[in-house]
């Protein structure tokens, strides 16, 4: 069975390679505002947008074995293989039929990144980078938030930590290939979609 499931990764993993598909890997802390921003790329740029997380929590959902498999890791603090994230964003690349996505809070980190381009043998387009001061997005957060502040403020701290810390160096990977697109995630909405469209736009004139 092993086998057989190896031949049909490979199959996925050939069939998307050659579709070349263009993907963009949005990166930013929590709190910058990342989902409202790929809703807006998506409605007037027609991408598909993948979310890691949502992917997985899914996949769960579903009562498979693999999403078994995924609930049990968490259950016990284990990291997700980095393998099993990629075959989940392979499979819903392929069954969307679009051939441009969004791939929103993966690379978590430097592991992540080297396997999805050595399984897949798909090199991003660019990473779009959603810069905000930690200030701003715990500010945003708390005020999303209800329950205990404390709690919450120091959740959301440890979050801002391994952000920090296992996607920076992700970011810097690709900003050495000149492959990072910075945007000002510090400011309204409206603002920071004016500077998204400019990075979307001569993409896709180029692609028609």
């Amino acid at each position: 069975m092993g086998t057989t499931a190896h031949a049909a990764n490979k199959d996925a993993n050939g069939s998307l390679a050659e579709k070349k598909p263009t993907v963009v890997f949005v990166l930013g802390g929590p709190g910058s505002g990342k989902g409202t921003q790929c809703a807006n790329i998506v409605e007037h740029f027609g991408f598909t947008h993948l979310s890691a997380g949502d992917l997985l929590r899914a996949e769960i959902k579903s009562g498979s074995e693999n999403g078994n498999m995924i609930q049990n890791m968490i259950n016990e603090g284990q990291i997700v293989p980095s393998e099993v994230t990629i075959k989940l964003l392979q499979r819903a690349m392929l069954e969307s039929g679009n051939d441009k996505f969004l791939i929103d809070g993966f690379p978590r980190n430097e592991e992540n990144r080297a396997a999805f381009e050595a399984v897949t043998r798909i090199v991003p387009a660019f990473v779009l980078f959603f810069d905000c001061p930690e200030a701003e997005m715990e500010k945003r957060l708390l005020s999303r938030n209800q329950g205990r502040v404390d709690d919450n403020i120091e959740t959301i701290r440890k979050r801002f930590k391994v952000f920090l810390e296992s996607s920076l160096p992700v970011i810097e990977h690709y900003n050495s290939r000149g492959k990072v697109r910075k945007v000002d995630a510090a400011r309204p909405i409206e603002e920071v979609y004016e500077s998204v469209k400019v990075i979307f736009s001569p993409k896709i004139e180029k692609a028609d």
